[in-house]
């Protein structure tokens, strides 16, 4: 497999012509470039903070002209144009939004089981916000009432933003208020109703719920084979109920020892293969802590099991372990029955921490990013404010840590086991990244539908307690921006290599936006087990569906199919960069501007031809020499040992002799 460092270039901040940079605090843009011209074929359709307007399409008016036509006659209605199994629950006017970069706008508020949708027709052209409810994490009600009889109330998102309103009191008090019956929509599982998702009934041309299927993932990746099979003694979850039914083993550890390996393993999630090198096979398999304790217990079944994994990859007679957590965390859980390997017990095994940290740490990096980011940045400040919030660094040691697991197994020929406490926070970020790197099929669309079905989805990433759909309790300790962190890690690497992924920037904002807007089934549920009981696949739609429907929208224009080649970026500090195009994206002044895209994507095409024309030039003058006789054909040393073309933040690196 080649390995590729990352190439700075001129197009490495933007991998799409098309801006995924995107605002709902005021009208939209008609620009082709801005998400707005994404309305007519998103159900989560948001305006940017231009003053120019447009008219926002609900998925199901996709392909239907006439019916667009008659949103564009109407789009001075003050309701939104509903989803399928949309209702409007309540309506009220003169109503004030405190727009932080415009001021007081006031206008009518629409709630619906779905979505939040405030329209100002006092401007030209008309102001709209249009914000799904799963997005609000609380509903605050601020002060008292003031000299106009007006309430005050704030909504706190999760998307970084803070919204506030002001309206009049109801003068009839047995009637609830406007926000009290948003709150009831917005925290529909607090209030013992369904989330929207279950509602939603849009027809796609394809079921998203098929894109990833196990047995036809490990047959892609040569599975099974005499090293390794696939066992089905988790196919009623009654041996881990947080894994998957499928999974695979060494094929000499029988079933009743994978049982006996679970009890020594925390919540039963003993070391499964995610991926294995087709050439080395080495592998990168995952798991959970062992339960050591204080006192150092030891598991013979436990032990056998990792040797069995390292005898699997012949190339290799030495095991790495990497515990994502700091040592100093590691060993502290030894006090609850956890821990970590001990390298006298696992022979030839050598152990390494990472030094992530836990979600508490992120959730309060996250906390104090808001407040630098939104709703404005304080200049003179900026980059202390930001080194203050620990954020880049932690997506460093994120990054840093799935390079090394990538580098030993692709450069190494060695197999790794990968775990952190219980296996489904900073362990799915790890696989899932050194997966990414390592292998060029999951930096497609698809492909990376299926990375996150496989390792988040059905190794039970706890989605529903991390994001907290439906849930008012914003206080709860379990919630955590893990998967945030890591898609900010894919768009660190994707800034690396703009040609290597086939999806754009657009892409994971939306994936990013529909975790949180409860529309789609995919990121319901803790697990496999709870997703098939709550039976998501025939009651909900799965986002894949929406978004393999438009797949034009998420296409970088830039990809190259280069499946073979191997990702090794940068990580260092003074090479990663705050993803503006999400975190800053509500304020109007950071939105990148259209033709600074545009122009970008041209220069990067130039720059492109011009290399290609260098390269063929390189070729050609050769060739005439040798069919002079006049070229000496005995290559320089240095061609023989390795070819390094370095650049402003990487390297090429080619097998040797290529």
């Amino acid at each position: 497999m080649e390995k590729s460092g990352s190439i700075d270039s001129l197009g490495s901040k933007q991998s799409s012509s098309r801006q995924a940079s995107v605002d709902s605090l005021s009208s939209t843009s008609t620009s082709r470039s801005d998400r707005s011209t994404h309305a007519a074929k998103t159900p989560y359709a948001m305006s940017s903070d231009n003053v120019s307007t447009s008219t926002e399409f609900s998925p199901e008016l996709r392909g239907r002209p006439k019916a667009v036509a008659k949103v564009l006659r109407d789009s001075n209605k003050e309701e939104p144009q509903l989803l399928p199994k949309e209702s409007v629950q309540d309506m009220a006017k003169d109503v004030t939004y405190i727009c932080p970069y415009i001021g007081a706008l006031r206008g009518t508020l629409t709630v619906t089981n779905y979505r939040l949708f405030f329209r100002c027709m006092d401007r030209e052209p008309a102001f709209v916000l249009d914000l799904p409810l799963g997005v609000v994490s609380r509903v605050e009600k601020i002060g008292g009432a003031s000299s106009r009889g007006e309430v005050s109330y704030g909504l706190v998102c999760k998307d970084i933003r803070n919204l506030r309103f002001a309206h009049k009191q109801m003068e009839d008090s047995l009637r609830k208020s406007i926000f009290e019956i948003l709150m009831k929509f917005a925290f529909p599982v607090s209030n013992g109703l369904p989330t929207f998702a279950f509602e939603y009934g849009q027809v796609y041309p394809e079921n998203g719920w098929k894109v990833y299927d196990a047995q036809a993932e490990y047959k892609r990746q040569g599975l099974p084979n005499e090293s390794w099979r696939i066992t089905k003694v988790n196919d009623h979850y009654e041996v881990c109920d947080t894994y998957p039914s499928n999974l695979v083993v060494p094929v000499n550890i029988p079933d009743e020892e994978l049982k006996r390996v679970a009890a020594f393993r925390a919540k039963g999630r003993i070391p499964v293969l995610s991926w294995i090198h087709p050439e080395s096979q080495a592998t990168v398999t995952r798991c959970s802590q062992p339960m050591v304790g204080v006192n150092g217990k030891r598991s013979k079944d436990d032990e056998k099991y990792l040797q069995a994994i390292m005898d699997a990859n012949a190339q290799s007679h030495k095991l790495f372990i990497f515990d994502a957590r700091p040592s100093v965390n590691a060993a502290a859980n030894k006090m609850k029955g956890g821990g970590y390997e001990s390298e006298d017990a696992y022979q030839n095994a050598e152990l390494v921490f990472l030094d992530i940290h836990n979600i508490h740490v992120m959730r309060e990096s996250l906390r104090k990013l808001k407040e630098v980011v939104y709703p404005n940045i304080e200049e003179s400040h900026w980059l202390s404010n930001l080194e203050s919030t620990h954020w880049l660094e932690h997506i460093k040691l994120i990054l840093a840590g799935a390079l090394r697991i990538a580098d030993k197994v692709e450069s190494g020929k060695t197999s790794v086991v990968v775990h952190c406490s219980d296996g489904w926070d900073r362990t799915a970020q790890l696989t899932s990244l050194a997966m990414l790197m390592l292998d060029g099929h999951y930096r497609t669309i698809r492909g990376f539908q299926v990375l996150l079905e496989k390792e988040w989805l059905s190794f039970g990433h706890r989605f529903q307690l991390r994001i907290g759909h439906g849930d008012k309790n914003h206080t709860d300790a379990d919630r955590s921006p893990v998967f945030l962190q890591f898609i900010d890690c894919v768009w660190q690497i994707t800034r690396q290599f703009p040609a290597a992924f086939e999806f754009n920037e657009y892409f994971l904002v939306t994936i990013l936006d529909h975790m949180y807007s409860c529309l789609f089934g995919t990121f319901m549920c803790n697990s496999e087990q709870q997703r098939v009981k709550e039976e998501l696949p025939k009651k909900t739609v799965s986002l894949w569906a929406y978004i393999n429907s438009q797949l034009e929208e998420f296409t970088n224009p830039l990809y190259v199919n280069y499946s073979n080649h191997v990702l090794f970026p940068v990580v260092s500090m003074r090479h990663l960069e705050l993803w503006v195009g999400y975190y800053i994206r509500w304020n109007p002044r950071m939105r990148p501007q259209v033709w600074a895209n545009y122009l970008t994507f041209i220069v990067v095409v130039v720059l492109m031809l011009i290399v290609v024309i260098f390269m063929l030039s390189c070729i050609i003058v050769p060739l005439n020499e040798i069919e002079e006789g006049t070229m000496d054909l005995s290559p320089p040393v240095s061609m023989l040992v390795t070819r390094d073309i370095s650049y402003s933040t990487g390297r090429f690196s080619p097998k040797l002799g290529e």
